[in-house]
């Protein structure tokens, strides 16, 4: 399982266990989904320091891959990674025919 899915499915699953235990008590609707929300995001700041880590981790090789291809594919295209192909040689395809 990704790591993003897990955060996001651990970040879902405490934001829906505060809302059951604040469902019992008397009050506003509204409130009550708000105080779910800031006590959810509290709890996930320690209860999820890992799959967060995680999930940062695999966004850092993302990115990091991403700009190696950038960079592989700009040079490329500037013409730096050209290698002769066996069939062309050293002065370029033949052409004498």
């Amino acid at each position: 399982m990704s790591a993003a899915l897990k955060y996001t499915l651990g970040r879902i699953g405490l934001f829906v266990a505060v809302l059951a235990g604040l469902w019992l008590v008397d009050m506003n609707v509204f409130l009550k989904l708000m105080l779910a929300l800031a006590f959810s995001a509290a709890l996930s700041f320690f209860l999820l320091r890992g799959w967060r880590d995680e999930l940062a981790g695999e966004m850092a090789d993302a990115t990091e891959r991403r700009r190696t291809e950038k960079e592989r594919l700009r040079s490329a295209l500037a013409g730096e990674d050209q290698d002769p192909t066996p069939t062309e040689g050293p002065q370029g395809p033949d052409t004498t025919r």
